[in-house]
């Protein structure tokens, strides 16, 4: 069995938000991601969506769009972005999954996942342009999430297994840094996290990904269209 991941699929089937304002390769990219999706994924494999799932404003309106997913092979754990604005409760979220039957996704909200013997941890994330007391309330609040996570991962499948972190937004920015607001990075190290995936950014921003090996933590983008509408596969 094995780990994959793409981000920031922005599925509109039931809305008309179109993404070529990225650029013309987002065109009909929903059955490009489908076509090398089942290139690659068996049912017993997992697929981790860091964000952007739906453009739907309301979880009603997002049927269309977990039909797509629930057809699509191997299990499937979503984290929240920027423009899941249909993102309600855990509690109401997994209702309406039941009552649509769409029986192999998970939401990664506040909690963690043991998949491969690696627990699956993550928050949303934020981005830090000010120092408004606004942005750096936000930023406290979506880093303790990310310990929240942790925790609740180290709590529930124990101390010596690795720690994989999923962010929607970027944990930092080239035009900014690693400022003393953003604890992102001081998390990861003190529970010894090696890897984080990101999305968020996309087409000219994606000169904006600061990627590799910082801090002893390596860093990933994985935006769907800076990955060609590819999964790739971490584990």
């Amino acid at each position: 069995m094995s780990i994959y991941i793409i981000g920031d699929l922005h599925l509109s089937f039931s809305t008309n938000k179109p993404m070529d304002i990225f650029g013309d390769n987002w065109e009909k990219h929903e059955e490009k991601i489908k076509e090398n999706w089942i290139k690659k994924v068996s049912p017993e494999d997992t697929v981790i969506i860091p964000g952007d799932f739906s453009w739907a404003t309301y979880l009603e309106d997002t049927c269309s769009d977990f039909e797509y997913l629930n057809s699509l092979p191997g299990n499937k754990i979503l984290l929240k972005g920027n423009h899941d604005y249909w993102w309600t409760t855990v509690t109401s979220m997994k209702k309406f999954l039941k009552e649509n039957n769409f029986e192999n996704i998970e939401f990664l909200y506040n909690n963690s996942f043991l998949v491969e013997n690696k627990i699956i941890v993550g928050t949303r994330g934020w981005i830090n342009t000010n120092k408004s007391q606004e942005t750096i309330k936000i930023l406290k609040r979506e880093n303790a999430r990310l310990e929240l996570s942790i925790k609740s991962g180290i709590k529930d499948f124990g101390e010596n297994k690795e720690i994989i972190v999923f962010m929607h937004y970027p944990p930092f920015y080239k035009e900014i840094g690693i400022s003393e607001e953003i604890n992102f990075i001081k998390t990861m190290k003190k529970y010894g996290v090696k890897k984080c995936y990101y999305g968020h950014l996309h087409g000219e921003s994606h000169k904006e990904a600061i990627e590799g090996i910082i801090d002893d933590i390596e860093f990933e983008l994985v935006s769907s269209d800076y990955l060609k509408f590819d999964l790739i596969k971490i584990n």
